[in-house]
Formats: structure tokens, C-alpha cells, sequence
């Protein structure tokens, strides 16, 4: 048997925070009569693995009886921890209060207590239109038709009816309206994901046709405060595609405002404002608004005393990812590349802890940042050993775009530690890489020319020249909105200027920055 067989209840039980470990344990003498020493017990050895190895609790188990059915046994503890965690969080939001209330008026309505079933239904009903939840509406909505319907209607008037029927359909309408949106929003960011911000005519329409089908008709002032939210949230990833960071900023603006203003509706989802703030973040470091950073930086650090970041293990997973990946931009845009550089252990750490459970694009986005802060810190080896863990996962490689400035960077780090022996194989890797991938714009056709000429130079004499047609070629495309997003991990265009001037790729750095306010440390 396989020591990897059914990790599923490992990842849950290590999943849980103390506080949740300790609860179970409680729950389970409770609610296991008979059992719940095994329980706790299979509990206990699981948790102490750091690693799930079933092979090795079957031997130490060897002599208990569960063992005769373990797959059963792990299925009931499995579904244990799981009525554990429910009673715990059973008002943890807004959300479980509702569908807590709505199963309660259906026990009602089934022991023919209708009073006391519409009464629950009514307070379910306020807490439903006051946070937007539609879909609870419509439950709830479903189980007062249940209770007109057995009295054969008594007491109502065809108006009422009618009012129902009206109500329905603008509940409908709204859940219709925020779905178009979510569809249009998950369909943008599919292809940004893939293919990154349009860098020609051709990416730039398709954007903007997908864009204009659903969101060119419709007002954000006659929406619901979540629809309004998307509408916005839409719309800055698609000025982020087509690069145009000012009304990028415009929308991400909004929204910020729009969550500042409606506290209430969106307590439920600190992911949310935590992932609007870093995306204004990000957007203010590219237009140089360094002034606006602070300011937003320290609403980002205020955060996590606000949210109990103990109890939810996703929002504590998403702080890191979404902290650290700022700050790595944003020091690498500046040129505080030993700032940046001493974040990279701790972001090792978190990679490990949380591996598996961050995106691969998140992942490929910490390499190469973790990759370039090295580099401009002067710290090449170590800054090629985390571009050849992106460039060796096959999975994060699935993103052509930042998989392609990796192949590119590593050629890079190659000329600059002097491996005569590696270049010529690693500038042809790079132009096979970037003639398959049929990538057909001025950035690889720049560098797929440079890499022909590298690979056929014997010695660093022979560099000077391709350094200085690469750097006047680069100096153009900067000047493209389309292209210029190829430099947005890695400055090319300082880096071949450095070549040619003499001048060192972090001083270029921070003359293009012309940072004057001190940004402290987040």
C-alpha cells in the first residue's frame, strides 16, 4: 500500500488552528460514544506527521480493531472534524447565520409550528436584503411560497401575488446582472493569466470585444453594491491588460471607496479589500504616485490587527502571498534590492508552508522577483537558482508570458557570471523556446536575434557590439505601451544600458524611479 494513499483527512487536520483542535477534541467526547478514543487517538498520530504515511499507522495500529476497516474509520473521523468545525463556526459569517436560520424554519415548518417557521423567516429575510444574498433570497422566498400555499392562499389578495412575482424578478435580475459580470471578469483574467497584457492590435481587440459585449451597456449606479464591485473589478483588470495604468487606477479607486463606504456588506470578505488595496498598491508604485503607496500601505499593514488572520487560514495564506508580492515589486521598481533580498528567506518559508495551496502564477511571480532582487543585489547564483526552479516546473510554465522573460533572464545571468561553456546552449534553449511559442512580438524577435548572435560569440570581446544594437532596439520598444510590458519583471532596457554606459542596473533603477519619499517598512 502506498504511504501517499488518501491524504485528504492529513491536509484537513493540519489545516486547523488550535483553537479548532482543541474544539474537536471536546466534540468528539461528546458526540462519539463508543469511538471517540479511536477518534482522537487516529487524530493525534495523524497530526504529528509531518508528512501523511498510511503504511505506517497501519503498523502502529496494527493491533487496534478499527484497523480491520480503516478506510471507514478515516471516513468517519474525516466527517467528524468536519460537524466539529460547523459547530464552531456556525456564526462565523453572515452567510452560515442565514443558511443556520433558513434549515431552522424548515425543522419549524415541518413540526407545523408556521408561526414560529415565518418568524425565522422574516429575520432571515432583513439579514438577506441588508448583505445582497441573493441566493439565500431565493430559499428563503421559496419556503414562504410553501407556507402561502398551505393555507390555499388565505388572507392574501392577488396584489400580493404579484408582489412576490415582482420580487422574484428583480432578485433574479441582480443575481443575472452579477453573474455576467463574474463571467466576463473570470474570462479576462483566464486570459490574462495565459497570455498576459495584450501587447498588439490583435490582443488589444480581443480584450476589448469581450469587455464591450457585456460591461459597454451597463452603469455601475443602477447596480447592487456587489455588482458595482465587479463591474469596477472588471474594469481594472482590463485597463491592466492593455496597460493603461491611469484608469486602472480609476477603477481600483472606486472600489476601495465603494468597500470603505459599505463596511457592513463587505465584512464577510477581508480578502477582498485586502486584495484591492495590493492591486492599488501596485498600480500607484507604476505610475510613481509614491505619496498614494504610503497612504495605502499603511491601511495594508492595519489590516491584520483588524482580522482574526488565526481562525481563517485562507485569509493568513493570501496576507502572505499578497504582502510579500508587493513589496518584492515594489523594491525591485525602486531599486532597494536589499530590501528585497532580505525578504527572500521568509518568502522561501511561506512557499513551503503554503505549498500547494498558492497558485503556480503566484508562485512563478515570487520566483522571478525573488530572482531579480538577487540579481540587482549582486547575488547571481542565488538568483539563478530560483529562475531554474520556475523554468524546471512544467506546471508554472504553462504561462507563456512569464515564462518567457525567466528564459530570457536566465541567458542574461549566464553572459553575466561568464559561462562560456552554458551560453551558446542556453541562447539556443531560449530560441527554441520563443520560436515554438510563436510568440510574434518586437521584444522576442529583438532578443531571438540577439540570442543567434550571442550564441555564435567565442569571448566576452565580441559582446560589446550586440549590447549596444540590443540597447538602442530596447530604448524604441519602451516607448510601445503594448511592448513595454515585457520589462515589467525585469527592466531589459536598464540592463542593456548598463552594458553599454558602464553604469550599475541598480543605480539606473533608481534614476528611472526618482523616488523622494521614504516609504518605510511595511
Amino acid at each position: 500500500m502506498s504511504g501517499k494513499s488518501s491524504d485528504q483527512l492529513h491536509k484537513l487536520i493540519h489545516s486547523l488552528n488550535k483553537q479548532e483542535k482543541r474544539h474537536f477534541k471536546i466534540f468528539a467526547g461528546r458526540h462519539t460514544i463508543g469511538e471517540q478514543n479511536n477518534y482522537v487517538v487516529l487524530f493525534d498520530a495523524v497530526e504529528r506527521m509531518k508528512e501523511y504515511d498510511e503504511e505506517a499507522l497501519l503498523k502502529k495500529f496494527s493491533k487496534e480493531l478499527f484497523i480491520n476497516n480503516f478506510s471507514i474509520t478515516k471516513g468517519r473521523l474525516y466527517e467528524t472534524i468536519l460537524r466539529s468545525l460547523d459547530v464552531f463556526h456556525h456564526n462565523s459569517s453572515v452567510d452560515a447565520q442565514l443558511w443556520k436560520e433558513l434549515h431552522y424554519a424548515e425543522i419549524l415548518y415541518k413540526k407545523t409550528l408556521y408561526e414560529q417557521c415565518a418568524k425565522r423567516l422574516k429575520s432571515a429575510r432583513k439579514l438577506a436584503e441588508k448583505y445582497e444574498k441573493y441566493a439565500v433570497l431565493v430559499q428563503i422566498h421559496s419556503l414562504e411560497k410553501t407556507l402561502a400555499e398551505k393555507d390555499s392562499y388565505a388572507g392574501m389578495t392577488e396584489e400580493h401575488i404579484m408582489e412576490i412575482l415582482r420580487e422574484d424578478q428583480e432578485i433574479a435580475d441582480h443575481m443575472n446582472t452579477y453573474n455576467e459580470l463574474w463571467n466576463v471578469k473570470s474570462r479576462l483574467f483566464m486570459m490574462l493569466n495565459t497570455k498576459g497584457p495584450a501587447r498588439g492590435a490583435e490582443q488589444f481587440a480581443e480584450f476589448k470585444k469581450l469587455i464591450d459585449a457585456t460591461l459597454g451597456s451597463k452603469s455601475p449606479e443602477n447596480l447592487t453594491v456587489w455588482s458595482r464591485f465587479m463591474y469596477h473589478h472588471t474594469y481594472s483588470a482590463y485597463y491592466f491588460a492593455i496597460s493603461d495604468a491611469e484608469n486602472c487606477h480609476f477603477h481600483l479607486a472606486a472600489n476601495v471607496a465603494l468597500i470603505e463606504a459599505n463596511t457592513e456588506i463587505f465584512s464577510d470578505e477581508p480578502n477582498v479589500y485586502f486584495g484591492v488595496l495590493t492591486n492599488l498598491i501596485y498600480v500607484c508604485s507604476k505610475l510613481k504616485r509614491y505619496k498614494e503607496v504610503l497612504i495605502n500601505l499603511n491601511k495594508l499593514r492595519a489590516l491584520p490587527e483588524k482580522l482574526d488572520t488565526a481562525r481563517n487560514e485562507d485569509l493568513e495564506m493570501k496576507l502572505f502571498a499578497s504582502a510579500y508580492s508587493l513589496e518584492l515589486t515594489l523594491y525591485n521598481s525602486i531599486g532597494r534590492f536589499d530590501s528585497a533580498v532580505a525578504l527572500v528567506p521568509k518568502i522561501a518559508e511561506g512557499l513551503e508552508r503554503f505549498e500547494g495551496r498558492i497558485s503556480k502564477l503566484r508562485e512563478a511571480h515570487f520566483c522571478i522577483s525573488c530572482a531579480v532582487a538577487l540579481y540587482g543585489d549582486g547575488k547571481l547564483q542565488q538568483s539563478l537558482r530560483w529562475t531554474s526552479r520556475l523554468l524546471n516546473d512544467t506546471s508554472i510554465g504553462k504561462n507563456e508570458w512569464i515564462f518567457a522573460v525567466a528564459q530570457v533572464f536566465s541567458l542574461i545571468l549566464h553572459i553575466e557570471l561568464d559561462h562560456r561553456d552554458l551560453i551558446p546552449y542556453t541562447a539556443r534553449s531560449v530560441q527554441r523556446y520563443l520560436k515554438t511559442r510563436n510568440r510574434s512580438f518586437q521584444f522576442e524577435n529583438v532578443f531571438l536575434k540577439f540570442t543567434e548572435k550571442v550564441a555564435k560569440t567565442a569571448d566576452n570581446s565580441e559582446m560589446q557590439p550586440l549590447y549596444e544594437e540590443l540597447n538602442k532596439q530596447l530604448i524604441e520598444l519602451e516607448k510601445d505601451n503594448f511592448e513595454k510590458t515585457a520589462f515589467e519583471y525585469f527592466d531589459f532596457a536598464a540592463w542593456a544600458q548598463a552594458k553599454v554606459s558602464g553604469r550599475s542596473f541598480r543605480e539606473l533603477i533608481e534614476e528611472k524611479a526618482g523616488v523622494t519619499e521614504e516609504l518605510g517598512k511595511p
